[in-house]
Protein backbone atom coordinates (compact mmCIF):
# COMPACT_ATOMS: atom_id res chain seq x y z
CA UNK A 1 0.00 0.00 0.00
CA UNK A 2 1.43 3.37 -1.03
CA UNK A 3 1.96 6.30 1.33
CA UNK A 4 0.08 9.36 0.14
CA UNK A 5 2.25 12.48 0.34
CA UNK A 6 1.48 16.19 0.38
CA UNK A 7 4.39 18.61 -0.12
CA UNK A 8 3.99 22.08 1.40
CA UNK A 9 6.33 24.57 -0.26
CA UNK A 10 6.32 22.56 -3.47
CA UNK A 11 7.35 25.47 -5.70
CA UNK A 12 10.60 26.28 -3.86
CA UNK A 13 14.02 24.74 -4.58
CA UNK A 14 13.72 22.00 -1.97
CA UNK A 15 10.03 21.59 -2.71
CA UNK A 16 10.69 20.87 -6.37
CA UNK A 17 13.41 18.39 -5.43
CA UNK A 18 11.19 16.61 -2.89
CA UNK A 19 8.23 16.54 -5.27
CA UNK A 20 10.32 14.94 -8.03
CA UNK A 21 11.66 12.29 -5.66
CA UNK A 22 8.20 11.43 -4.31
CA UNK A 23 6.86 11.06 -7.85
CA UNK A 24 9.58 8.57 -8.81
CA UNK A 25 9.84 6.68 -5.49
CA UNK A 26 8.15 3.29 -5.19
CA UNK A 27 5.64 3.12 -2.37
CA UNK A 28 4.83 6.84 -2.36
CA UNK A 29 2.17 8.79 -4.23
CA UNK A 30 2.07 12.58 -4.51
CA UNK A 31 -1.52 13.66 -3.81
CA UNK A 32 -1.01 17.39 -3.15
CA UNK A 33 1.60 20.05 -3.99
CA UNK A 34 0.89 23.14 -1.90
CA UNK A 35 2.20 26.61 -2.64
CA UNK A 36 1.77 29.86 -0.72
CA UNK A 37 -1.80 30.28 -2.01
CA UNK A 38 -3.00 26.76 -1.26
CA UNK A 39 -5.42 26.13 1.61
CA UNK A 40 -4.01 23.81 4.25
CA UNK A 41 -7.02 21.58 3.76
CA UNK A 42 -5.41 20.42 0.51
CA UNK A 43 -3.11 18.19 2.58
CA UNK A 44 -5.91 16.24 4.24
CA UNK A 45 -5.90 13.48 1.62
CA UNK A 46 -2.28 12.66 2.53
CA UNK A 47 -0.83 10.24 5.06
CA UNK A 48 2.47 12.16 5.21
CA UNK A 49 3.04 15.91 4.94
CA UNK A 50 6.48 17.18 3.89
CA UNK A 51 7.11 20.76 5.06
CA UNK A 52 9.74 22.62 3.03
CA UNK A 53 8.24 26.09 3.38
CA UNK A 54 9.73 29.04 5.29
CA UNK A 55 9.95 29.51 9.07
CA UNK A 56 7.13 32.02 9.22
CA UNK A 57 4.78 29.46 7.64
CA UNK A 58 6.22 26.16 8.87
CA UNK A 59 4.74 26.24 12.36
CA UNK A 60 1.20 26.65 11.04
CA UNK A 61 1.66 23.90 8.46
CA UNK A 62 3.01 21.44 11.01
CA UNK A 63 0.45 22.31 13.68
CA UNK A 64 -2.39 21.79 11.19
CA UNK A 65 -0.99 18.47 9.99
CA UNK A 66 -0.39 17.15 13.52
CA UNK A 67 -3.85 18.25 14.65
CA UNK A 68 -5.30 16.13 11.84
CA UNK A 69 -3.24 13.07 12.70
CA UNK A 70 -0.76 13.31 9.82
CA UNK A 71 2.84 12.24 9.98
CA UNK A 72 5.19 15.10 9.12
CA UNK A 73 8.68 15.43 7.65
CA UNK A 74 10.14 18.89 8.38
CA UNK A 75 12.92 20.23 6.15
CA UNK A 76 12.44 23.90 7.05
CA UNK A 77 14.86 25.94 9.18
CA UNK A 78 13.81 27.64 12.37
CA UNK A 79 12.74 24.71 14.52
CA UNK A 80 14.35 25.59 17.82
CA UNK A 81 14.65 23.26 20.81
CA UNK A 82 11.66 24.95 22.45
CA UNK A 83 9.45 24.42 19.41
CA UNK A 84 10.49 20.78 19.16
CA UNK A 85 9.74 20.24 22.85
CA UNK A 86 6.30 21.76 22.28
CA UNK A 87 5.77 19.20 19.49
CA UNK A 88 6.69 16.39 21.88
CA UNK A 89 4.14 17.65 24.38
CA UNK A 90 1.48 17.90 21.69
CA UNK A 91 2.05 14.32 20.54
CA UNK A 92 2.04 13.06 24.13
CA UNK A 93 3.55 10.02 25.83
CA UNK A 94 1.82 7.53 23.54
CA UNK A 95 1.96 9.25 20.13
CA UNK A 96 -0.21 7.91 17.32
CA UNK A 97 1.66 9.91 14.68
CA UNK A 98 5.20 11.15 14.19
CA UNK A 99 7.26 14.17 13.20
CA UNK A 100 10.77 13.86 11.74
CA UNK A 101 12.89 17.05 11.75
CA UNK A 102 15.86 17.05 9.35
CA UNK A 103 18.26 20.03 9.54
CA UNK A 104 20.27 18.76 6.56
CA UNK A 105 19.40 15.96 4.13
CA UNK A 106 23.02 15.45 3.01
CA UNK A 107 24.46 12.07 4.03
CA UNK A 108 28.00 13.46 3.91
CA UNK A 109 27.06 16.38 6.13
CA UNK A 110 25.47 14.22 8.81
CA UNK A 111 28.48 11.91 8.79
CA UNK A 112 30.81 14.89 9.18
CA UNK A 113 28.72 16.08 12.14
CA UNK A 114 28.91 12.61 13.68
CA UNK A 115 32.70 12.55 13.23
CA UNK A 116 32.93 15.98 14.85
CA UNK A 117 30.97 14.76 17.87
CA UNK A 118 33.38 11.85 18.17
CA UNK A 119 36.41 14.15 18.06
CA UNK A 120 35.04 16.76 20.45
CA UNK A 121 36.09 14.87 23.60
CA UNK A 122 39.75 15.05 22.63
CA UNK A 123 40.15 18.78 21.94
CA UNK A 124 39.39 21.80 24.10
CA UNK A 125 39.80 24.32 21.26
CA UNK A 126 36.96 23.99 18.74
CA UNK A 127 35.36 26.41 16.27
CA UNK A 128 33.00 26.11 13.30
CA UNK A 129 33.10 28.01 10.01
CA UNK A 130 30.02 27.55 7.83
CA UNK A 131 29.32 29.05 4.42
CA UNK A 132 26.16 29.24 2.33
CA UNK A 133 24.84 31.13 -0.67
CA UNK A 134 24.17 34.82 -0.22
CA UNK A 135 20.44 34.13 -0.51
CA UNK A 136 20.40 32.28 2.84
CA UNK A 137 19.44 34.99 5.30
CA UNK A 138 19.68 33.09 8.59
CA UNK A 139 22.87 32.48 10.50
CA UNK A 140 24.31 30.39 11.91
CA UNK A 141 22.95 27.55 9.81
CA UNK A 142 20.83 24.82 11.34
CA UNK A 143 23.56 22.30 10.54
CA UNK A 144 26.18 24.35 12.39
CA UNK A 145 23.89 24.72 15.39
CA UNK A 146 23.21 20.99 15.53
CA UNK A 147 26.91 20.19 15.13
CA UNK A 148 27.80 22.49 18.04
CA UNK A 149 25.01 21.10 20.21
CA UNK A 150 26.03 17.50 19.60
CA UNK A 151 29.69 18.30 20.29
CA UNK A 152 28.63 20.04 23.49
CA UNK A 153 26.63 16.98 24.52
CA UNK A 154 29.54 14.65 23.71
CA UNK A 155 31.88 16.62 25.99
CA UNK A 156 29.32 17.42 28.69
CA UNK A 157 31.55 15.95 31.40
CA UNK A 158 34.48 18.12 30.26
CA UNK A 159 32.81 21.53 30.34
CA UNK A 160 32.90 24.37 27.81
CA UNK A 161 35.55 24.66 25.13
CA UNK A 162 38.40 27.16 25.29
CA UNK A 163 37.06 30.15 23.34
CA UNK A 164 39.01 33.33 24.11
CA UNK A 165 37.83 36.88 23.42
CA UNK A 166 34.23 35.92 22.65
CA UNK A 167 33.14 39.38 23.83
CA UNK A 168 34.33 40.63 20.42
CA UNK A 169 31.67 40.46 17.68
CA UNK A 170 34.16 39.16 15.12
CA UNK A 171 34.64 36.03 17.25
CA UNK A 172 31.34 34.58 16.10
CA UNK A 173 28.18 33.40 17.82
CA UNK A 174 28.59 30.81 20.55
CA UNK A 175 26.42 27.70 20.61
CA UNK A 176 27.14 25.20 23.38
CA UNK A 177 30.20 27.42 24.09
CA UNK A 178 31.57 26.78 20.56
CA UNK A 179 32.09 29.84 18.31
CA UNK A 180 30.38 29.66 14.92
CA UNK A 181 31.41 31.93 12.04
CA UNK A 182 29.00 32.35 9.11
CA UNK A 183 29.86 33.30 5.53
CA UNK A 184 27.23 34.23 2.94
CA UNK A 185 28.78 34.35 -0.52
CA UNK A 186 27.91 33.97 -4.18
CA UNK A 187 29.10 30.73 -5.76
CA UNK A 188 28.59 28.56 -2.66
CA UNK A 189 25.90 25.95 -2.06
CA UNK A 190 26.88 24.83 1.46
CA UNK A 191 30.16 24.22 3.26
CA UNK A 192 31.14 23.59 6.87
CA UNK A 193 34.53 23.23 8.53
CA UNK A 194 34.84 22.11 12.15
CA UNK A 195 38.33 23.07 13.31
CA UNK A 196 39.95 21.40 16.34
CA UNK A 197 43.14 22.88 17.78
CA UNK A 198 45.52 20.74 19.81
CA UNK A 199 49.11 20.82 20.98
CA UNK A 200 51.20 20.93 17.82
CA UNK A 201 48.35 19.98 15.51
CA UNK A 202 45.09 21.07 13.92
CA UNK A 203 42.30 18.73 12.81
CA UNK A 204 39.69 19.98 10.33
CA UNK A 205 36.53 18.01 9.52
CA UNK A 206 35.19 19.52 6.31
CA UNK A 207 32.10 18.93 4.20
CA UNK A 208 30.99 20.76 1.08
CA UNK A 209 27.78 20.42 -0.90
CA UNK A 210 28.40 21.25 -4.55
CA UNK A 211 24.94 20.41 -5.89
CA UNK A 212 21.42 20.09 -4.44
CA UNK A 213 21.44 16.52 -5.78
CA UNK A 214 23.44 15.71 -2.62
CA UNK A 215 20.19 15.87 -0.67
CA UNK A 216 18.34 13.24 -2.72
CA UNK A 217 19.52 10.12 -0.85
CA UNK A 218 18.78 11.71 2.53
CA UNK A 219 15.32 12.75 1.37
CA UNK A 220 14.52 9.19 0.30
CA UNK A 221 15.66 7.74 3.63
CA UNK A 222 13.79 10.44 5.56
CA UNK A 223 10.55 9.85 3.65
CA UNK A 224 10.66 6.17 4.54
CA UNK A 225 11.37 6.96 8.20
CA UNK A 226 8.70 9.66 8.45
CA UNK A 227 6.01 7.43 6.95
CA UNK A 228 6.17 5.11 9.96
CA UNK A 229 7.44 7.47 12.67
CA UNK A 230 5.87 7.78 16.10
CA UNK A 231 6.81 10.70 18.30
CA UNK A 232 9.51 13.22 17.39
CA UNK A 233 12.78 12.30 15.69
CA UNK A 234 15.43 14.98 15.16
CA UNK A 235 18.28 14.66 12.70
CA UNK A 236 19.29 12.45 9.81
CA UNK A 237 21.84 10.91 12.16
CA UNK A 238 19.01 9.42 14.21
CA UNK A 239 17.26 8.17 11.06
CA UNK A 240 20.47 6.44 9.97
CA UNK A 241 21.19 5.00 13.43
CA UNK A 242 24.22 7.19 14.02
CA UNK A 243 24.69 8.85 17.40
CA UNK A 244 26.45 8.96 20.72
CA UNK A 245 26.61 5.17 21.09
CA UNK A 246 28.60 4.84 17.89
CA UNK A 247 30.85 7.72 18.89
CA UNK A 248 31.52 6.17 22.27
CA UNK A 249 32.38 2.81 20.73
CA UNK A 250 34.76 4.38 18.26
CA UNK A 251 36.37 6.50 20.93
CA UNK A 252 36.82 3.68 23.42
CA UNK A 253 39.84 2.27 21.62
CA UNK A 254 41.65 5.53 20.98
CA UNK A 255 45.02 5.22 22.69
CA UNK A 256 45.55 9.00 22.58
CA UNK A 257 42.40 9.77 24.55
CA UNK A 258 42.56 11.63 27.82
CA UNK A 259 42.28 8.93 30.45
CA UNK A 260 40.09 11.18 32.57
CA UNK A 261 37.52 11.77 29.79
CA UNK A 262 34.20 10.11 30.43
CA UNK A 263 32.06 8.56 27.72
CA UNK A 264 30.05 11.14 25.84
CA UNK A 265 26.55 11.70 27.08
CA UNK A 266 23.68 10.68 24.80
CA UNK A 267 22.46 13.39 22.49
CA UNK A 268 19.84 15.33 24.46
CA UNK A 269 16.25 15.11 23.30
CA UNK A 270 15.97 18.87 23.06
CA UNK A 271 18.89 19.30 20.68
CA UNK A 272 17.28 21.40 18.03
CA UNK A 273 19.47 21.10 15.01
CA UNK A 274 18.08 24.45 13.95
CA UNK A 275 18.99 28.04 14.66
CA UNK A 276 16.25 29.61 16.72
CA UNK A 277 16.30 32.79 14.68
CA UNK A 278 16.54 31.12 11.29
CA UNK A 279 14.43 32.68 8.58
CA UNK A 280 15.03 30.69 5.41
CA UNK A 281 14.34 27.27 3.98
CA UNK A 282 17.04 24.71 4.63
CA UNK A 283 19.59 23.66 3.57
Amino acid sequence: MSTKVAVAGATGKMGRLVTGIVEELDGFDLVAALDSRSPLEDMLAADLVVDVTVPGVSQGVVDFAVAHGKNVLIGTSGWSADRIQALRRTLGDEPRSGVVVIPNFSLGSVLATSFAAMAARYFDSIEIVEAHAATKVDSPSGTAVRTAELMGAARSALGPVAAPHTDQRARGQQVASIPIHSLRLAGIVAKQDVVFGGTGEVLTISHETISPSAYAAGIRVSLAAAADARGVVVGLDQVLGLGADGAAAAGAGADTADASAEAPAPAPENVSGQAATATSVQP
